[in-house]
């Protein structure tokens, strides 16, 4: 099992257009046999930090997302809308291990 850690910046002006596009990807990530564990907006603190969290069985199931998500037209929806709203300013992504006890 592996858990991929979104870091986002976005941009603090357009809290609402990425929350939209967070929504677009929780769906999406099930659709292709992952369990989202949601995003996390800012609140508190940095205004410009989101946060994501998403689990597939393995690394190799994870890349199986990725080259699907290249080509499924909901996940391009998805990748445009980002990139039209510019909501994004970067992102890093990290792979965890979930240790439960």
């Amino acid at each position: 099992m592996v858990t991929c850690y979104l870091k986002y910046v976005i941009d603090p002006y357009k809290t609402a257009e990425f929350e939209r596009y967070s929504k677009m990807w929780i769906p999406l990530v099930q659709k292709f046999g992952g369990q989202h564990h949601g995003y996390f907006l800012p609140s508190e603190g940095a205004n410009n930090i989101a946060i994501a969290l998403f689990t597939f069985e393995s690394l190799a199931a994870y890349e199986k997302y990725r080259e699907a998500s290249f080509k499924d037209s909901d996940c391009q929806a998805a990748f445009r809308y980002a990139e039209e709203t510019r909501c994004v300013l970067s992102c890093e992504r990290s792979f965890m291990r979930p240790v439960f006890e």
